[in-house]
């Protein structure tokens, strides 16, 4: 069973117990609401910061791969244009220093990405986590029993808070940003 089942199973069972095992009376009483973790992951202003940060912080190895690759188009074009005026000494040696700028970019490239990508998920790991502690804060503040997330199937505007959790987040981070 996938995570997003898991999730989406336990949630039923919790809003299921919840029904059954509260009186009609105070059902009327509970407070809940619906939040679209991923809507906020893409919306808040937090998220956009990190991945600027992040673009920031690999865009000088970025420019570094994209001036090797330069370099080995143009090696490989001078080596194309001259190959026919070459000893066969020389050509074996503009081969093999061919080969070594090719596999230079790959290593670069791979490397870049792999960086990039833990960076990413640690970043998302912090977001997730923030975005969690203000939901939860939202929550508290607004008098809300419980907050369903991922895995629900439909949620009325009368119970989607991702919204309002992301104008929480937007004057928080505007405020964090004037100080």
């Amino acid at each position: 069973m996938s995570f997003v089942m898991r999730n989406f199973a336990r949630a039923v069972a919790a809003a299921t117990l919840i029904v059954i095992f509260v009186s009609p009376a105070a059902a009327q009483e509970l407070k809940v609401g619906v939040v679209s973790v991923p809507d906020l992951m893409e919306k808040a202003p937090q998220a956009r910061t990190a991945m600027d940060e992040l673009e920031q912080e690999f865009q000088p190895r970025q420019r570094e791969i994209i001036a090797k690759q330069k370099e080995y188009e143009e090696l490989t074009a001078r080596v194309q244009r001259d190959v026919a005026v070459m000893g066969e000494t020389e050509r074996r040696t503009a081969e093999k220093n061919l080969r070594d700028m090719q596999r230079e970019v790959l290593r670069l490239q791979s490397e870049f990405r792999e960086d990039l990508d833990l960076r990413r998920n640690e970043e998302l790991g912090k977001l997730q986590r923030s975005l969690l502690q203000e939901v939860q804060a939202y929550a508290q503040a607004a008098g809300f029993d419980i907050i369903l997330g991922d895995g629900v199937l439909f949620a009325s505007s009368s119970v989607n808070i991702t919204e309002l959790v992301l104008q929480s987040m937007e004057a928080k981070f505007k405020a964090a940003n004037n100080n």
